[in-house]
């Protein structure tokens, strides 16, 4: 416990620590209001999405439930070869790379990524000490390097940086009507009231106000709010959308958000 009060949790100890705190309930964040100016004005298709390339599954497991956990998607690349094939069509909003990998460097990945014109920030994870590797992946086109092992807040903190280099021409601010969402400060207000939301409620709404005024499927929905394969049955998106309901289309106020019966859910007036 000594150890723990001195100093920030480390990469290492974390695996243990997140194997549970990540099974707890998800928690919520606040969102606060933007200006744009059209009455649904949203430019963006999905919620930010980050390439995770690490080839110990141990490790790309836990950064990936942290990664989701803020609401972010995530594809996870073993391999260089693979990280360049699930770039193609893809545009990241981050590319957290590790050097060492089977096959194609990290290094070599990030060389190849900016010879095909691919602009994603990349943030490259490397061993400690290794100053010559840090200069090298930074030659070869990465924005930002991070060694291992790492305490979560930090990777968290670069994460945050980095991906708002994406947003500074202004395609964080999105909004349908009165209802107004900041991506880069995570926050949403309705005629200026702010609206308390979970993780996945704010992936959810984000994507459907990026996608406003067009219909977003459920099989969309759940590739880009929970990332991964669901029980075609399942009920979680209409669960979800129940919830956001009750507090974006609340007593007195317009309602903006429509079921497309038989193709899924659009944001709009």
């Amino acid at each position: 416990m000594g150890e723990e009060k001195s100093g920030a949790l480390t990469f290492q100890r974390l695996l243990g620590h997140y194997a549970t705190s990540l099974d707890l309930q998800e928690r919520s964040v606040l969102i606060q209001p933007w200006i744009v100016d059209h009455p649904c004005s949203a430019r963006l298709v999905s919620t930010m999405r980050i390439l995770l390339v690490e080839d110990e599954r141990k490790v790309a497991s836990f950064v990936a439930r942290a990664l989701r956990e803020d609401a972010y998607a995530v594809d996870v690349a073993e391999t260089g070869e693979q990280a360049l094939e699930m770039s193609e069509g893809v545009a990241h909003d981050l590319i957290v790379l590790d050097v060492r990998l089977p096959g194609l460097s990290g290094i070599q990945v990030c060389r190849e990524l900016r010879q095909a014109g691919n602009s994603s920030p990349v943030l490259m994870l490397t061993a400690r000490g290794l100053v010559e590797q840090r200069v090298e992946g930074l030659d070869a086109g990465a924005d930002d390097y991070l060694t291992k092992p790492f305490a979560l807040a930090e990777f968290r903190a670069r994460v945050r940086a980095l991906t708002r280099r994406g947003l500074h021409k202004g395609n964080y601010l999105l909004r349908c009507g009165d209802l107004e969402i900041d991506r880069q400060k995570r926050r949403l207000s309705r005629a200026g009231a702010v609206i308390p939301l979970t993780t996945k409620e704010f992936a959810l709404v984000e994507l459907l106000m990026a996608n406003s005024p067009n219909t977003v499927s459920r099989t969309e929905i759940i590739e880009h709010v929970w990332d991964c394969h669901f029980d075609s049955e399942t009920n979680l998106v209409e669960v979800y959308i129940n919830r956001l309901r009750q507090k974006v289309d609340r007593a007195g106020k317009s309602r903006l958000i429509h079921t497309i019966r038989g193709v899924g859910y659009r944001m709009g007036e």
